[in-house]
């Protein structure tokens, strides 16, 4: 049975509302996961509680700072913060941490800087090493949302994976930022379908929950399925409808 994890960045939020009571928003919309970005601006006490209380899991979270991995001169920094974000998810019983790679740096050639968002992955390895929590490197899309960001194909971000050539290091998989980037699940995943740990779905135009646009996203989801994804579907969309009923419609058509 498919798991899907609520982003709660931007589902089951109300104005004024705390965040841990988002979880519990989740929980009774029939959610049993959810995830989010940032933990250093959270009340991670109180999301604790909230877990408890509902017995929902958190699938993954993003390893703090959010700084260029592609520059050599953050890599300590961002390496003393991956050791903190790896206690936090491990706190919070999240196996997936999510690193996102930075923009294009000014003055640094392309491969300086696939070398130095390799080499930062490779010291990131031991870190994670034995802890029960992965690192996925997050592809997005350069014609939308992030524009300037360096890692936007996914066949690039699986060759750095292979280059890391670790275990504890893989990618997350966005189907639509893939899509925005006119890039064909099944060719881009063929056969690699392990360094995937962890997919998130949004449709285009507009990042809107699925079924709202074009995307086919049941046919991605059944192929990534059926060629031996077991893990999470992270629900990262915007909303246009609030409630559980549009979560759960959102949620159908991906089954359909």
């Amino acid at each position: 049975m498919r798991r899907y994890s609520a982003c709660i960045e931007w589902l089951f939020a109300e104005e004024g509302d705390s965040f841990a009571d988002r979880i519990r928003r989740a929980h009774a919309g029939g959610l049993t996961a959810i995830e989010f970005w940032r933990w250093t601006d959270k009340d991670l006490d109180a999301i604790e509680t909230a877990l408890k209380e509902t017995g929902l899991a958190v699938t993954s979270l993003v390893a703090e700072p959010m700084i260029a991995l592609t520059d050599a001169a953050n890599r300590q920094a961002w390496l003393a913060g991956l050791a903190e974000s790896v206690a936090v998810a491990k706190r919070l019983g999240a196996p997936v941490l999510i690193a996102q790679a930075g923009d294009h740096l000014a003055g640094f050639s392309r491969d300086e800087q696939r070398v130095a968002l390799t080499d930062t992955l490779k010291s990131g390895a031991d870190i994670l090493e034995g802890s029960g929590v992965r690192l996925g490197a997050e592809p997005l899309n350069i014609r939308i949302d992030h524009i300037g960001y360096f890692l936007d194909s996914t066949r690039e971000g699986l060759d750095i994976v292979d280059d890391v050539g670790r275990p504890e290091i893989g990618i997350v998989y966005d189907i639509y930022h893939s899509a925005v980037m006119d890039e064909r699940t099944e060719d881009v995943l063929d056969g690699r379908l392990d360094r995937v740990f962890h997919v998130h779905v949004a449709d285009h135009p507009g990042r809107n929950e699925p079924g709202s646009g074009g995307i086919d996203l049941a046919h991605r989801l059944n192929w990534i399925f059926a060629n031996g994804y077991d893990g999470a579907v992270g629900l990262e969309y915007r909303p246009t409808r609030a409630g559980a009923g549009a979560v759960k419609a959102a949620i159908a058509s991906l089954n359909g």
